[in-house]
């Protein structure tokens, strides 16, 4: 396994990489827990197009280290420093970097923090190892993204171009999207049915969010199986949530979280 100082990136971030099996890569960056006390260790799960070094990344991985919590960040395949062409992206391709990270990098229970996108992965992941979750955080969180808001919220004209040429790049310049992309989302949508997921789960999303509807987090809520679910709502907050209050509602909402898993696991030591 290589080590950080092995992949030093331009602005002196340190990473390592982790061999997909495929000739691919995933970067990643790791804080080890000290002693846990039964605490869980802590994954982010970044947006679309975002990488690891984001403002939420880098404040979550400093504020688990001060708590000694394990911490775990990293890109998706065409993201960041990790192999790959964004283009070539799926949600199925990314939940699965997601659940190899986790199953490769991590031990024992995870609270999973899921930002935009990383909100329908963590949900992904979680339902693929639910064993191991033991609570959910999402940050403006965009499960059905792709059918909601790509395929749905663009023109007629639009959608043929990108039936066409199984790709649609924004006027705007923003980043494509690919028909690929589209359709293996329709294997994932997660808000029309029940979610049989029952861990303590907190939404936080901004009411300015111009980006993702502060009601899909309202809607993800209503769908989920478990009844310790909490949505909060930040009047002023946009899509990215990344300002200094939101941060430290952020990291305080990890808080409260650790400290109900840990309280309800010393009172249930059978579980």
């Amino acid at each position: 396994m290589a080590t950080p100082a092995d992949f030093p990136s331009d602005d002196g971030f340190a990473y390592e990489s982790l061999a997909r099996g495929d000739g691919a890569t995933i970067a990643y960056r790791r804080t080890r827990a000290a002693a846990a006390g039964g605490r869980p260790g802590v994954v982010f799960l970044g947006g679309y197009g975002s990488d690891m070094t984001g403002s939420k990344a880098s404040a979550l991985e400093a504020h688990c280290q001060m708590r000694g919590l394990g911490f775990l960040r990293f890109d998706y395949t065409g993201h960041g420093r990790s192999s790959g062409r964004f283009e070539d992206g799926t949600i199925g391709q990314w939940s699965a970097d997601a659940i190899l990270a986790f199953d490769r990098l991590t031990d024992g229970p995870q609270i999973l923090i899921g930002s935009s996108m990383g909100g329908w992965i963590m949900l992904n992941v979680t339902l693929a190892r639910p064993a191991r979750i033991a609570g959910l955080i999402g940050i403006a969180a965009a499960p059905d993204f792709t059918e909601e808001l790509f395929w749905r919220g663009i023109s007629t004209a639009e959608r043929e171009t990108l039936l066409r040429e199984g790709i649609w790049h924004p006027e705007d310049g923003g980043l494509p999207v690919t028909r690929a992309l589209v359709e293996d989302g329709r294997r994932h949508l997660r808000l029309l049915a029940p979610i049989p997921i029952d861990v303590p789960v907190r939404l936080l999303h901004g009411m300015n969010d111009t980006s993702v509807p502060w009601q899909v987090s309202v809607r993800l809520a209503a769908r989920l199986a478990g009844r310790d679910v909490a949505v909060t709502l930040v009047r002023n907050g946009d899509h990215r949530l990344s300002e200094p209050d939101d941060l430290a509602r952020m990291t305080a909402t990890l808080d409260a979280l650790v400290q109900s898993i840990v309280a309800r696991s010393a009172a249930s030591p059978s579980r």
